[in-house]
């Protein structure tokens, strides 16, 4: 629909980092295309530290989530006294929604009936039409494509920015050699993996693979747990980053010579990156959250059984993650070794 004006762009999509990291190459092509567009995105506070300083986000708008009612009524003026061309409803639940319905622009664009949840296809003007299921970048993509935008290039540019340089340097400076990033924890305990195997895999990353293990994500109290963990039986040194916040962790990735990560957030920000990742998928489709369209011969899946050609959907699978062994981590290695 290129008749769409885009001087004054908003994104609705607030909640996940992964999410956040399949929205950027959206940003990007809207900047490309039109680099005049002013473009505002509302974000929970997490994503919105992530995504501070992207040269394509001209203003962010921070949704205080866990205020629950007062989180709206406090951005509702924010919104109300801004006007846009249109909105871009990324989000498919319902705060995306009220988002979009009090936003003022004459076109409200996002997902078709099938896809759009808690009704929140009654919020907006315009629908994305009906497509297969796919995997959510490309489901993101779909709005180029309604506003006659080039997607590609697919760009991301998730830093790090160079003002991030010189903490980055200083990290790496005390290691004496390749540092190997593990995620050890997610945002729902049946995407994680086990601790205990984590110990062991830190193990051979020190003494077959010559790297320096690193714990990172927050600290949380399953990632707290894990770190107590993986270092009490470790028998190498491991370095724990645990809470170093989103964009330092941009950075450590962006230095890591591989990283390791089941299916959150840090995963698609190496794979945005270019870093190689080794990813641990067992509890969500690795065909609709998987790394996008590179290192799968890194990409350990357990989500289907063998040789199941399973469709592409939303639908997560409860003990998966245990059957991923730790020879399946140091398999992939293997692999990392002899090609990357």
């Amino acid at each position: 629909m290129s008749s769409v004006k885009l001087d004054r762009v908003l994104i609705v999509m607030m909640s996940a980092i992964g999410d956040a990291v399949h929205t950027l190459p959206v940003v990007n092509a809207i900047k490309r295309h039109h680099p005049r567009a002013h473009l505002t995105w509302i974000l929970q506070p997490g994503p919105a530290e992530f995504v501070r300083g992207h040269p394509g986000v001209d203003e962010i708008i921070v949704f205080q989530r866990a205020k629950k009612l007062r989180g709206f009524l406090e951005i509702f003026p924010e919104l109300r006294k801004r006007r846009y061309d249109v909105v871009i409803n990324l989000q498919v639940y319902l705060k995306g929604g009220i988002m979009t319905l009090f936003s003022r622009a004459p076109v409200k664009v996002g997902f078709d009936r099938s896809r759009a949840r808690d009704l929140n296809w009654l919020f907006t003007s315009h629908r994305i039409p009906k497509h297969a299921q796919q995997h959510v970048q490309d489901q993101y993509l779909e709005f180029l494509d309604w506003l006659e935008i080039p997607s590609q290039p697919l760009e991301w540019n998730v830093g790090p920015w160079d003002s991030e340089r010189a903490w980055q340097r200083e990290f790496m400076s005390q290691f004496d050699r390749p540092i190997a990033p593990i995620i050890i924890a997610t945002s729902k305990p049946g995407k994680d993996w086990m601790a205990d195997r984590w110990a062991t895999v830190c193990n051979h990353l020190y003494t077959d693979f010559g790297l320096q293990p690193i714990l990172v994500g927050g600290r949380s109290p399953r990632e707290l747990a894990a770190e107590q963990v993986i270092t009490a039986q470790a028998k190498v040194p491991v370095v724990s980053a645990l809470g170093s916040g989103l964009r330092k962790l941009v950075s450590i990735l962006d230095a890591g010579a591989v990283t390791l990560s089941p299916d959150t957030g840090p995963l698609h920000m190496a794979v945005a990156m270019n870093k190689p990742v080794i990813s641990l998928m067992g509890s969500t489709n690795p065909k609709r959250v998987g790394p996008y369209r590179r290192f799968h011969d890194l990409m350990i899946d357990r989500y289907g059984d063998p040789g199941e050609d399973y469709p592409i959907a939303m639908v997560f699978r409860k003990g998966r993650m245990e059957r991923i062994t730790v020879e399946d981590v140091l398999g992939k290695l293997q692999i990392w070794k002899s090609k990357y």
